[in-house]
């Protein structure tokens, strides 16, 4: 399993209409096969800034997700959104306390 953390900055008139399309698209995400986690975090000092964390089971689960018609429409919508450009990276979990 490893996590996909994606960082997004946005207009600020565009964060509720990207909050608004999040809550419609997130339990779709969380289904995607592979898909085992997804959260939504803001930033607290720049209320622009958020970042996704999903996990997933494998590097093709990801790939396969990026490809789907589900992925395209959300990030179709989200791009035109964004005031900078995104960040992405994959990581691999190597603790994790509960």
């Amino acid at each position: 399993m490893f996590v996909r953390i994606v960082k997004m900055s946005f207009h600020e008139e565009n964060i509720p209409a990207f909050l608004e399309n999040f809550e419609s698209v997130k339990e779709k995400i969380r289904s995607a096969p592979g898909n085992r986690f997804l959260e939504l975090y803001q930033d607290k000092s720049n209320k622009s800034i958020f970042f996704t964390y999903s996990y997933w089971e494998t590097e093709d689960d990801l790939e396969n997700y990026r490809k789907s018609e589900l992925f395209t429409a959300v990030w179709s919508f989200t791009k035109k959104l964004f005031n900078d450009k995104p960040e992405a990276w994959s990581v691999d979990k190597l603790v994790s306390l509960e």
